[in-house]
């Protein structure tokens, strides 16, 4: 990776004093200001910046693609001299997929769900007449491979939702470099994906663009991924680039305060736990923990054998559990789980990570009640969770709660923020409704947002706001235990670093215990004491925090840990 301070080879494209606004009920909003960065031929260069920094806009001006609303209000931008502000919309048609690809952030909203893959890629190639009628299969074939979609001739002739995100992921790329552009825009390509997967895209796409010969403008949040994948890095912030140059000098000294809050904030596997001292029982218990889930279940054991899962100190113990489902037209079924024993120490964090698939979003669905297991028990402070009465669950649902990972589609869009809060509160009967509005507002206070925000809706949030809401309103009958499902995956670095040093907050203050899914190890770094590997529905690893990160045992888990974004170049590490 080449680390220049200046583009030496004419630039592909130069982007000058770009200024982008956006009319909007309320006036005029100067979104974009002043926006200067070039990239030369077979370059990568990354935009950086935390949500609303203008990023996606810039990228989006120069495919002249801005949302309803949008128009650059100044400034030039040229593709190899060629000026594309003003010039008319059928000749940004030509230039949109043949000279400027587009790799979009979400396959699902990008990809038509009522059209074949094939058929898409297809598409493409014939609006531009880089295909006919006789020869475009062939060549809807050829674009599938090179983006990797193993059986190529299956994958065209298959929906969107018949492939898991990765597949789709990579037909956007088929897509986007279906016609060999110059020019490519990923923006925040592999961000909703685990890193075994992401590692897997971007090299396929760092493939593609090095055999082309295309140049990449790369959209993200991530910090690491920029470092890893991009020779230079464009910082910006509140609609301007506040730094710019090589991707190592920026992130190893960052010269601006907003880019030094970035690095800061970025989470590192290297870094100390958020909560330096965890919520301590007594001295015996804690002694009886450090055996811990971890070394009985590592080596498959069962929750019964001297592990933290044998403990009386543990508020959750999961033994043997299994989930299978069963599939139509297929001789097998369908392994979901495959006996997991683990155990939750009170007031600690346990976190489950793996790949998507593994199985630990079913598990922490299992622990909520929402689905009934195949095999095994889950006890909840010594009962079976699945032999409760209809009042002893009444009482369970109360003590354990749930924070999804996406905020927006987990808060009810016509509630004010006070009534979803109140809600829960509302619906067990806790309190007079003066109490409750004040239980409200402490809770407000609780997860650090201002009291103002009460008579807001959701959509009035951004999206840090909105999952701060869905914490106040776990908390808010006071639990036990919160299951975490992804909470922070969607955040930018910024944001992120604000929940997770809250959720350490409010466990030190409450004795929380915490169930933390995520396939983002960084993050579980920052946040667990023990730490669960799964694949393929089993439990591969199991240990304390500090020895999964320090000393990995299982193969898959080392996989994990070098797949991390910026990990081999010592920004993630």
């Amino acid at each position: 990776m080449s680390e220049r301070d200046t583009v030496t080879a004419q630039p592909l494209l130069q982007v000058s004093d770009l200024a982008v606004d956006f009319t909007t009920i309320d006036g005029v909003v100067h979104a974009v200001e002043g926006v200067d960065l070039e990239i030369a031929p077979g370059e990568t260069v990354a935009i950086v910046g935390e949500s609303g920094s203008g990023k996606s806009t810039t990228a989006m001006a120069v495919i002249g693609l801005l949302a309803s609303g949008g128009r650059v209000a100044g400034g030039s931008i040229r593709l190899d001299g060629r000026e594309l502000v003003g010039i008319p919309e059928s000749e940004l048609r030509s230039i949109r997929g043949r000279d400027i690809g587009m790799v979009p952030q979400d396959p699902m909203s990008n990809l038509n769900p009522v059209a074949k893959i094939g058929t898409q890629v297809a598409e493409t190639l014939l609006a531009h007449g880089l295909a006919n009628r006789q020869n475009v299969h062939e060549k809807v074939i050829e674009a599938l491979a090179a983006a990797g979609l193993p059986d190529p001739e299956r994958r065209a002739k298959q929906y969107p939702h018949e492939l898991s995100g990765g597949l789709r992921q990579r037909a956007l790329i088929a897509i986007g470099l279906a016609c060999r552009p110059r020019l490519l825009i990923a923006d925040e390509p592999t961000s909703a994906l685990d890193v075994t997967v992401q590692r897997t895209i971007l090299d396929q796409l760092a493939t593609m663009t090095r055999d082309l010969g295309t140049a990449v403008l790369l959209i993200t949040h991530d910090l690491g991924l920029a470092a890893e994948r991009a020779q230079r890095v464009v910082v910006m912030h509140r609609g301007r680039v506040v730094e710019q140059g090589p991707a190592r000098r920026i992130l190893d000294d960052p010269q601006h305060p907003y880019t030094q809050s970035l690095v800061k904030a970025a989470p590192s596997i290297a870094a100390v736990r958020l909560r330096p001292e965890a919520y301590r029982r007594s001295a015996d218990a804690g002694d009886a923990s450090t055996g811990s889930a971890s070394d009985g279940t590592a080596s498959g054991g069962s929750a019964s054998d001297g592990s933290a899962s044998g403990s009386s100190d543990n508020i959750v113990e999961i033994e043997n559990l299994r989930k299978v489902y069963p599939v139509r037209g297929r001789g097998e079924d369908f392994v979901a789980v495959d006996d997991v024993s683990l155990a939750i120490p009170r007031g600690e964090t346990v976190a489950i990570v793996g790949e998507s698939g593994s199985g630990k979003t079913t598990t922490a669905r299992m622990l909520l009640k929402l689905i009934e297991p195949t095999a095994g028990s889950i006890r909840f402070e010594g009962r079976d969770i699945f032999a409760l009465d209809r009042a002893q669950t009444r009482d369970f649902r109360q003590r354990v709660q749930p924070v999804f990972q996406d905020p927006y589609s987990s808060l009810n869009p016509m509630f004010t923020i006070e009534r979803l809060i109140a809600e829960p509160l509302e619906f067990y009967k806790r309190g007079s409704r003066a109490e409750r509005r004040a239980r409200v507002r402490q809770l407000l206070d609780d997860v650090a947002l201002p009291q103002s925000m009460l008579q807001r809706y959701p959509s009035e949030l951004s999206g840090g706001q909105r999952q701060r809401v869905a914490i106040a309103r776990a908390l808010a009958l006071s639990p036990d235990l919160v299951v975490c499902d992804e909470p922070v995956s969607a955040l930018d670095v910024l944001v992120q670093a604000q929940i997770l040093t809250l959720l350490g907050d409010l466990q030190r203050e409450y004795g929380l215990s915490y169930l933390f899914i995520s396939h983002d190890l960084a993050v579980v770094r920052l946040i667990s004491d023990y730490v669960c590997v799964m694949k393929d529905g089993a439990l591969v690893e199991a240990a304390s925090s500090e020895e999964i990160f320090t000393n990995p045992r299982d193969p898959y888990t080392r996989r994990l840990l070098a797949s991390i974004p910026g990990n081999e170049l010592g920004i993630a590490s």
